[in-house]
């Protein structure tokens, strides 16, 4: 029996293991590293939409059988993304409208003054930059710390709160630590926006969320899932989708040939470099035949995003960079009712920090050579620690 998670041997690919297993086992049971339990492994594309869009499969963390990884303590109130119908979906519902595609669109100028802003000062700096300092981190925790109303002179309190809670390496009990403290910080300030409320979306949850039926935990927990789920992933897909942007030059092209062709530049970018690295975990409340297999109730199950936007029966060439592709159905933001909320937010800052990067500093190249980055092979949601750059 394979073990899981699997070791990557080029930084830019997935495991090789995952071609193996979808040309072979596509769904496989693996023995968990974290923990040593069974489950079921996912690693096709069709496979993967079927179990993420079956309600057979839960999401939440107490349903027995559910691979619980590494976390300690369960999700706290407000942690839909841990959640079922009906939870689920009371809770999402009130965010719906916080996450149009028009309020999106409507936040791109604001988006385009921060990035502007923060590559003013890199290019202003002596190269080599560390392009996660300067501006792969501080962009999307500029962003939602202004789209929720949380003060940004707290930004450094969030940078070590956000890496040590996706540090696998950090003890269990300081990561509990960590978020609860982050939990107690938003705390205080829901108390704040409950008596005075500005023109911002924690404001708007407190003040409507007993309409909604939402408790006050609740708001302070989607709060805490927001802050974390909206600035890790983006401050690494940028980190790590510029790394193959770099090591693909012939590709870049594709940014600066307007706006729809940008769009589908930045998905082709998102499926190639999955950050969400460890996959979407599930348990089977029934059972369930997916891809000629049958899983039982109480059983586990972890969806290998990466490989599913790897697989060769749905994107051709599927380890080649193309930013000619359609790669519309790629699955880094998950699939299903628990798609991620926040996609449009990312997809928004993604276009316009590559365009606005590689046209304001078209020279740029890595400072050292792609094996010297230090990848984050240690962490939930995949990256670079630190990326040096010059031009």
């Amino acid at each position: 029996m394979d073990s899981y998670p699997m070791s990557r041997t080029c930084p830019l690919d997935p495991p090789s293991d995952y071609g193996r297993l979808r040309a072979e086992h596509p769904i496989t049971r693996v023995r968990l590293d974290f923990d040593g339990s069974d489950v079921w492994l996912v690693t096709r594309h069709e496979d993967a939409r079927a179990v993420l869009g079956d309600a057979n499969f839960s999401s939440d963390f107490s349903t027995p059988g559910f691979p619980a990884r590494l976390t300690s303590q369960p999700p706290g109130p407000g942690t839909f993304i841990r959640m079922d119908p009906p939870d689920h979906t009371r809770l999402r519902r009130l965010l719906v409208p916080e996450f149009t595609r028009r309020r999106m669109e409507a936040l791109r100028p604001a988006i385009q003054r921060i990035v502007d802003e923060l590559i003013d000062a890199m290019a202003g700096r002596t190269p080599p930059v560390d392009l996660v300092e300067a501006l792969a981190l501080p962009l999307p925790s500029q962003v939602i710390t202004e789209l929720l109303g949380v003060p940004y002179d707290d930004r450094d309190f969030f940078h070590e709160t956000t890496r040590l809670m996706g540090d696998q390496n950090v003890d269990p009990e300081r990561r509990l630590k960590v978020r609860n403290d982050l939990r107690d910080y938003l705390d205080r300030l829901v108390a704040v926006k409950e008596e005075q409320p500005a023109d911002d979306l924690l404001s708007r949850l407190a003040q409507g969320r007993q309409e909604a039926g939402v408790s006050r935990e609740e708001i302070v927990g989607i709060a805490t899932l927001l802050m974390v789920a909206g600035y890790e992933t983006v401050a690494n897909q940028i980190a790590v989708g510029t790394v193959a942007l770099l090591q693909n030059p012939g590709e870049l092209a594709g940014l600066q040939s307007g706006p729809e062709r940008l769009a589908a530049a930045v998905e082709e970018v998102v499926r190639h470099q999955t950050v969400i690295d460890y996959g979407a975990r599930r348990a089977a409340t029934a059972d369930v035949e997916v891809g000629g297999r049958l899983i039982r109730a109480g059983e586990g199950v972890v969806v290998v995003l990466a490989s599913a936007n790897r697989d060769e029966e749905r994107f051709g060439d599927p380890d080649r960079l193309d930013l000619c592709r359609d790669a519309s159905d790629h699955l880094s933001f998950g699939y299903g009712v628990h798609q991620c909320m926040g996609q449009l937010l990312a997809r928004v800052q993604l276009q316009v920090v590559w365009e606005t990067l590689f046209r304001r500093i078209p020279s740029l190249r890595l400072a050292v050579p792609v094996e010297k980055v230090p990848f984050r092979y240690d962490m939930f949601v995949y990256g670079v620690h630190e990326l040096p750059v010059t031009w």
